[in-house]
């Protein structure tokens, strides 16, 4: 994948492949499958300013991440599809 740095308080986020079966064996067809709400971060910005002093990231490269069904920018990198958003976007880190 292309190097990105995102900038300020965004992150680039890796969406983890929407399920393709149900907890009981049933497969799901491609148009009921749901936009993935849980992915890796790929890179992490420096942090942001507020009120003169430096706010850092939570988040670092390698976390998975749980994130609002419409957070983010989707964009293609290399033939991959990533999201770049806000940190404030990220509900909570999976450990």
């Amino acid at each position: 994948m292309a190097s990105i740095q995102p900038l300020a308080d965004r992150v680039v986020v890796r969406p983890q492949e929407a399920e393709e079966q149900t907890a009981s064996g049933l497969y799901i067809p491609d148009t009921a499958k749901e936009k993935p709400q849980r992915g890796t971060v790929v890179a992490a910005g420096p942090g942001k300013v507020e009120n003169g002093t430096k706010v850092d990231m939570t988040v670092s490269e390698g976390d998975t991440v749980l994130y609002g069904k419409y957070a983010g920018t989707e964009i293609s990198l290399d033939g991959e599809d990533v999201l770049i958003m806000r940190e404030s976007d990220i509900l909570g880190i999976v450990s």
